[in-house]
């Protein structure tokens, strides 16, 4: 008799993209599965594996804080799938978020490694998109073709892409279905072999286009996906293929995304301009002149990526950046002991920033 695996959904996209938000609603949409949370980050502290305990889903929520999940250094990765399936018998789903800069590639080969082949099984890979920035061409590669910020941003999100089944439109409130077909468009052009899109309004998914689709055990048609998956007035997002397996994507194993591994090595050895890292502050800090420190900091810095917590007068101040984009909350009920705040960038210059955050906050950084 065949051991019942245990499904994985591994969730990737480039940092800001909304991930942690997405799989926060996701978790609190599907209280009829019990859920184990990885949660991987590209800095010093896990921000996003906090704001997840934050919602009290009962959700099993473990941190993995090596940058690059299941990849070669990761002493993690492989000890907690193992403790997971030892609890087997209190958990029905696991997802895995990788770091904004990570390739999903090294979580799909360990699935299909010895190790873990046995016990657990890809459900889908789900890419998310921050469909504004995709829009305004902030993936484009430059056309000088040198090796800058803006090519590896692309190179990396159509590497994301390109190892997904499932491709999520996040963020796209308010934008008409002439742009959101215009999104799906592009998407299918970086990344013709993706199964199929679905649509986030205020970053919700539909469970059941997300979780439990199969789409990597044995062939069978019972779980192949054709027709529209996801609809609304004026639009209809489809699969990319209507006829036999699913542009090249196989329903045993891994099939095409088996070249992932060596694609996530090449990509990381080529490219080692990334950093990461934290600056605190022991003073409680005004929100608007953090978020608008913040903000310029990103103008005129190589920053892409910032989100932390602060003390302030009314309580803990949470703060997410993409780019320029700044938002802050401030959650009453929360305490904050000092500022922490990750930065990450291409080749950023963390003294420089020190000093830019005590002239424009007024307040001691270090």
């Amino acid at each position: 008799m065949s051991t019942l695996r245990v499904p994985v959904t591994v969730i990737t996209g480039f940092l800001g993209a909304g991930k942690t938000t997405l799989l926060s609603n996701l978790i609190r949409d599907s209280k009829q599965r019990r859920l184990a949370i990885l949660v991987n980050e590209f800095g010093e502290i896990s921000i996003d594996g906090a704001l997840l305990r934050n919602e009290g889903s009962g959700a099993e929520i473990h941190d993995l804080s090596n940058g690059l999940v299941a990849y070669d250094d990761d002493e993690d990765f492989l000890p907690t799938m193992q403790a997971l399936w030892q609890r087997r018998s209190v958990i029905d789903h696991v997802l895995i978020e990788t770091s904004g800069l990570a390739l999903p590639s090294a979580v799909m080969a360990q699935l299909q490694g010895e190790a873990l082949a046995p016990y657990f099984v890809l459900d889908a890979t789900l890419a998310v998109v921050d469909t504004p920035l995709l829009l305004d061409g902030s993936f484009g590669k430059p056309a000088s073709g040198e090796h800058s910020v803006d090519a590896s941003v692309a190179e990396l999100f159509e590497l994301q892409l390109a190892n997904a089944d499932i491709v999520v439109l996040n963020k796209i409130d308010g934008l008409a279905n002439g742009l959101l077909l215009a999104a799906e468009s592009r998407v299918r052009e970086l990344a013709p072999s993706i199964r199929f899109i679905e649509l986030a309004y205020d970053a919700k998914l539909d469970t059941r286009l997300t979780l439990g689709l199969h789409l990597h055990e044995p062939a069978n048609t019972t779980h192949r996906h054709y027709g529209p998956v996801a609809t609304m007035p004026g639009l209809t997002m489809r699969p990319v293929a209507n006829q036999g397996l699913l542009d090249g994507h196989s329903h045993s194993g891994l099939g095409a995304h088996s070249h992932g591994l060596a694609t996530h090595k090449h990509f990381h050895k080529k490219d080692p301009g990334w950093q990461s890292f934290m600056i605190r502050s022991p003073d409680t800090q005004h929100p608007d002149t953090l978020r608008e420190a913040v903000a310029a900091l990103a103008r005129s810095e190589p920053i892409l990526r910032v989100k932390g917590f602060a003390p302030t007068a009314d309580g803990r101040l949470l703060i997410q950046a993409v780019r320029s984009r700044v938002e802050v909350s401030i959650d009453q009920e929360g305490m904050a002991r000092q500022a922490q705040l990750v930065f990450i960038g291409y080749h950023p210059s963390r003294p420089r920033l020190v000093e830019r955050l005590k002239e424009l906050t007024g307040t001691v950084w270090q």
